[in-house]
């Protein structure tokens, strides 16, 4: 089978979704289809096609930037080709460019599926509520045109305003979460190196540096942590520098931050590969994903987080709730309440992560089942056009 993969963001871009799509793609390509990646080269030295990991990856050239999207005037003209070489098409949302693809994928009987992975809230500014309501109408009509659409959870689907309208086109599949395999001496170098005073315990977050994360909250949780856990660290691992238009987010904790740096309670590492995240996860005690709103809508660091034996500290939003709520490896606290979420820290880490026991098999989200369930459903769709 041919499958067209679609969006704005692919490696080496890091983000939830473009983990997913590369996981994806992958477990597709391992099965013996023959996949192509459409996307944007958002850094002009990346090349316009390649093939890695048995994927082919085709990158539209962009013009200029808008927010913290792409303006690519010849995406149209690639799209034609790659639609009709395709015999099905998985785009991922948010995505302005989503639509026209799937009305071609409408118009030509192509099975069309959306993975819907979260909603879009730009920044602050007129600029981007118009952009922000532009990504929006695009991808009404991407809902419209498409014959399936994936998430993750139906705790986000009935609690997301864009996937309740499309319930009868709805199907929930976990998303694919791998890690490499890795040695006791790996993670035992990786302590060495980023954590040689030994200072524990570890309280881990992975993410961009970027306001709907709530670094804010952990920032005011964490003098109440220290109280009972002075020598505790936090490890933050992502992109934190120059994130696109989060720069002034950063600039306005910077401060505060720096006062936790300085007395060694706070750690920056920078981006990781994958190996490198496998031997993150062991050192951590706690992992904690304090995010704010519904463009968090998992996230996929808890469950390899779980895989490793590291509970999590979850705020309770619609979706992101779901990996302690089905895997029983941590608590949940208010949205933004950074009291709630500094005890949910100080219980975790009191009870210790090696008396939490995962109540669910992680085998649910292997990437090969996962590529297994999309395969059923592109069959499902043919046999319906």
């Amino acid at each position: 089978m041919k499958i067209l993969i679609v969006l704005t963001y692919y490696r080496p871009h890091i983000s939830g979704l473009t983990i997913y799509a590369e996981r994806l793609a992958k477990a597709f390509a391992a099965r013996g289809h023959e996949v192509t990646v459409l996307t944007s080269g958002f850094k002009k030295e990346l090349p316009a096609e390649e093939i890695v990991d048995g994927v082919r990856i085709v990158r539209a050239p962009v013009l200029f930037r808008l927010s913290k999207g792409v303006i690519m005037p010849t995406f149209g003209l690639i799209a034609n080709r790659l639609v009709r070489e395709t015999d099905v098409i998985q785009l991922h949302l948010p995505q302005f460019d989503a639509a026209g693809i799937s009305l071609r994928g409408r118009l030509l009987k192509k099975p069309t599926v959306i993975t819907y992975h979260c909603d879009l809230l730009m920044p602050a500014g007129l600029f981007n509520r118009l952009a922000n309501f532009s990504v929006k109408i695009m991808n009404q009509l991407t809902g419209l045109f498409t014959h399936k659409i994936v998430t993750y959870t139906q705790d986000y689907a009935d609690n997301s305003s864009y996937l309740r309208q499309y319930t009868d086109k709805l199907k929930i599949i976990p998303p694919p979460v791998v890690l490499p395999a890795v040695t006791k001496d790996d993670v035992q170098q990786f302590a060495r190196e980023h954590n040689p005073q030994n200072r524990h315990p570890v309280i881990g977050m992975a993410t961009r540096f970027a306001s709907e994360k709530g670094v804010e909250v952990l920032l005011k949780a964490l003098p109440e942590v220290l109280k009972v856990f002075p020598d505790a660290v936090v490890q933050f691992v992502g992109t934190y520098k120059k994130v696109f238009s989060e720069e002034a987010y950063f600039e306005r904790l910077r401060p505060e931050i720096e006062s936790f740096e300085a007395s060694g309670n706070w750690q920056f590492l920078g981006e990781l590969d994958p190996e490198q995240m496998a031997r993150y996860y062991p050192n951590l005690d706690v992992l904690t994903v304090p995010s704010l709103n519904s463009t968090e809508a998992f996230g996929l660091v808890q469950i390899e987080a779980m895989m490793n034996g590291v509970p999590c500290v979850t705020s309770s939003l619609p979706g992101v709730r779901q990996p302690v709520k089905l895997h029983d490896m941590g608590t949940i606290f208010p949205i933004g309440d950074s009291q709630a979420l500094a005890q949910g820290l100080i219980s975790v880490l009191r009870t210790g992560k090696e008396n939490f026991k995962n109540k669910l098999d992680f085998s649910r989200y292997q990437p090969d089942d996962i590529a297994q369930a999309y395969e059923k459903l592109f069959q499902e769709i043919q046999q319906t056009l």
